[in-house]
């Protein structure tokens, strides 16, 4: 005891005081935010609470995966591909975006016009017309010319601002300054500033169709190198998740975040460090939305830009007021939904699209009416409930187009 109390006086502490002034860890005013093993335990949860699930279905119906049939959901004759023909044939529409003669700007836009539609129409009819693809085919390729569409939009418009650009710094600039030659684009190794009409390389738009935006720059931000474990790491989430995803029993909520975490996080990036693309934000806190209009805004960041920067600022600059542009951005996106939908199915119930323009009113009364936790709260019940609704009448009006009219006709 001697030499404690000594030390203590050394070193000037007190045997008396053992308490400070302090809050508790849960508290919100304690400033502490490392809750890892909370979430090690939901995580633990939920894959003890999907696997009791699993088992269960086990035990009473066996195992119901068939590799047949989960084939048969992409094709329905192994030697006829239609699906892939089309997703091969953007190629040949990139380079009709891309020429070497001097046209007029008018000209330019109709042609482009026509290419855009044809982007949108001509996979659709394909589609309709087409018994031999499937439905998931169908998503698929319809995907692909929407992301496509997207893109060659917003490569005219950059294009077609740079060039007013140029036109207005050669009125006030000599010829030889308005614009300095650069003979390296975005998809070469050796990286340089690029300047317009440098960046109308075939190498250029062919390099931004592969990353994973929807917006066009002259100079995208780039990764100083490939990180091979980074790569190896999301290929195998990516394999991961795509079998999490096959899993029975399993709410479609938790598939939508399985496709989630799957698509914008480990494919996103994927992509992204293979093409040494540097801007990595393809979603931001989502989760944390307390608001409508936030979720929409954050959970799919390069559609959210794409609007923002090609379809609402341009509406406001031509007097559009805010109300008339956001309602035309969810319009927009209701069409869409509803397009990458009803053709594959060759159905037109209009849920997706009634789904999307629902979410104006719900933005309003959260917005209205709901506050904090409460407003987040009402974020998630929309996606739970949400969702799974729309999916069921699909489901349910499919099944009764294609099902119960055959047994019908079986029967007759």
């Amino acid at each position: 005891h001697t030499h404690v109390i000594s030390y203590c006086l050394t070193h000037s502490v007190c045997l008396f005081s053992c308490h400070k002034l302090q809050e508790s860890l849960l508290s919100s005013n304690s400033g502490y935010s490392n809750y890892r093993g909370v979430l090690n335990w939901c995580v633990v949860m939920l894959v003890l609470s999907n696997a009791r699930l699993v088992l269960e279905n086990l035990i009473k119906y066996g195992v119901l995966v068939d590799p047949i049939q989960i084939i048969s959901l992409f094709l329905k004759d192994p030697y006829s591909w239609p699906a892939l023909c089309l997703i091969i044939g953007m190629m040949s529409v990139c380079f009709v975006t891309y020429s070497r003669f001097i046209i007029s700007e008018g000209t330019g836009t109709f042609l482009h016009c026509i290419n855009l539609a044809a982007l949108l129409f001509v996979p659709a009819g394909t589609v309709l017309i087409l018994t031999s693809i499937t439905p998931v085919g169908g998503v698929l390729a319809l995907s692909v010319f929407t992301i496509l569409f997207l893109k060659l939009y917003s490569y005219r418009d950059v294009n077609k601002w740079c060039r007013e650009i140029r036109h207005a710094k050669a009125r006030t600039l000599s010829r030889s300054h308005s614009c300095p030659s650069v003979h390296k684009a975005n998809g070469t190794t050796g990286y340089t500033h690029v300047i317009y009409p440098a960046n109308l390389t075939h190498r250029d738009i062919y390099y931004f169709i592969f990353v994973p935006t929807l917006c066009y720059e002259l100079n995208f931000p780039r990764s100083p190198r490939i990180r091979k474990r980074f790569l190896l790491r999301r290929l195998l989430e990516m394999v991961r998740d795509s079998r999490n995803s096959r899993l029975q029993l399993v709410p479609n909520h938790f598939i939508w975040l399985i496709f989630f975490y799957w698509y914008f996080h480990s494919s996103m990036n994927f992509v992204a460090e293979l093409m040494q693309f540097g801007d990595r934000e393809f979603y931001r806190d989502w989760w944390n939305s307390e608001t409508i209009p936030y979720f929409w805004s954050n959970w799919n960041i390069p559609v959210h830009k794409w609007c923002l920067r090609h379809f609402y600022k341009p509406m406001l600059v031509k007097g559009v007021n805010k109300l008339g542009a956001q309602l035309a951005v969810f319009f927009l996106s209701a069409f869409f939904h509803e397009y990458l939908v009803s053709v594959p199915l060759k159905m037109f119930r209009l849920w997706a699209f009634l789904g999307m323009m629902a979410q104006i009113p719900l933005a309003y009364f959260v917005g209205r009416f709901l506050r904090g936790n409460y407003g987040n709260a009402a974020v998630w019940m929309s996606l739970i409930i949400g969702q799974p609704i729309a999916v069921l009448m699909y489901v349910h009006d499919y099944y009764v187009l294609h099902y119960e009219s055959a047994a019908e006709n079986t029967a007759a």
